[in-house]
């Protein structure tokens, strides 16, 4: 058994300026990075011939959500891990696994429930408040454990080309009850009129770009007050408000392509959105996990409306 085996905390111990942040900070510290870096973590900055993320997934095989998948899907594009699967130290030990040495594992959080001293000792119990608190815990990419069984260490299976699954990938958008128009020359959603406007198919540079746009304007779609009734408090074009409803709408998508099959990058310029949210990050290091956790209902309401019951787990 290598050293990180039989020493843990050599494994699992972050840096002294680290285990000072909050749940909150630390899960959303490596998706900082990367966005200072310009990269968008859940856009694949390599060419895999059209196929966008997986999303990473438990020992178990149950599939993360929310913040965690952004998180993960940062840890994977700056460190090259191939496998979507993730362990804590622990897990990987009841397999007759080990962390390599030295190898540093990656943030995920959780809400847990807790009842105050005061609360537990009422006797109306339906006076009890359970507050939850976020906690988090590390975990480590399969590519960076030795002794697990081969099916953890696989690449995800290439998806069939998007060319060929274009009916199917499109009728189940389709499948959205909103009120679509295509023609014009931009892709917005009209809150007003309850309406997505698109380009013609034709107008795209190709199917993933159409589909993962489309994906984005249902994710703004999603946020009126007879769906999900979504409101960052948005004042005027550019304010937080906005550069929370477009991160919503990103990362909606990015969960969307990661279910059904393709990639999820549209055809904006995002590097005024990138410094935006930045500045959102540098505000209140819980935006982007309240976003995420908006982000995660909005593509479970699409995928219900689709017929689609991916296997995600409901914990996180």
């Amino acid at each position: 058994m290598s050293l990180a085996a039989s020493s843990p905390s050599l494994a699992v111990s972050p840096p002294a300026a680290e285990a000072r942040l909050s749940p909150a900070q630390r899960v959303t510290a490596q998706i900082k990075a990367a966005l200072e870096r310009g990269v968008r973590p859940w856009i694949k900055p390599w060419d895999d011939g059209g196929v966008g993320f997986v999303l990473p997934r438990r020992a178990n095989g149950l599939a993360y959500r929310g913040v965690n998948v952004v998180a993960l899907w940062a840890a994977s594009v700056e460190r090259g891990y191939r496998s979507p699967f993730w362990f804590t130290f622990k897990q990987a030990l009841a397999l007759d696994a080990c962390v390599r040495k030295d190898e540093r594992g990656s943030f995920v959080v959780f809400y847990a429930e807790k009842k105050s001293a005061a609360d537990a000792s009422t006797e109306d119990e339906s006076e009890v408040g359970v507050r939850r608190i976020l906690r988090g815990y590390t975990v480590f990419s399969a590519d960076q454990i030795e002794g697990l069984p081969e099916n953890f260490y696989a690449a995800p299976l290439p998806a069939a080309p998007l060319d060929g699954r274009e009916a199917e990938l499109v009728g189940l958008l389709e499948r959205v009850p909103a009120l679509v128009r295509h023609g014009g020359a931009r892709a917005f959603y009209d809150p007003r009129a309850d309406l997505v406007c698109l380009p013609e198919r034709g107008a795209f540079r190709d199917l993933g770009t159409y589909l993962a746009t489309r994906g984005h304007e249902l994710g703004h779609w999603t946020r009126a007050p007879s769906r999900l009734d979504r409101d960052f408090g948005q004042k005027r074009f550019g304010d937080a408000g906005y550069a929370l409803e477009e991160l919503v709408a990103e990362l909606s998508a990015a969960i969307l392509g990661a279910v059904l099959g393709f990639p999820g990058e549209h055809v904006e310029d995002h590097a005024a959105y990138i410094a935006s949210w930045l500045t959102v990050l540098d505000q209140s290091p819980s935006a982007f996990l309240s976003a995420a956790g908006k982000a995660q209902a909005a593509a479970d309401y699409l995928l219900g409306l689709m017929g689609c019951r991916p296997d995600l787990d409901r914990e996180d």
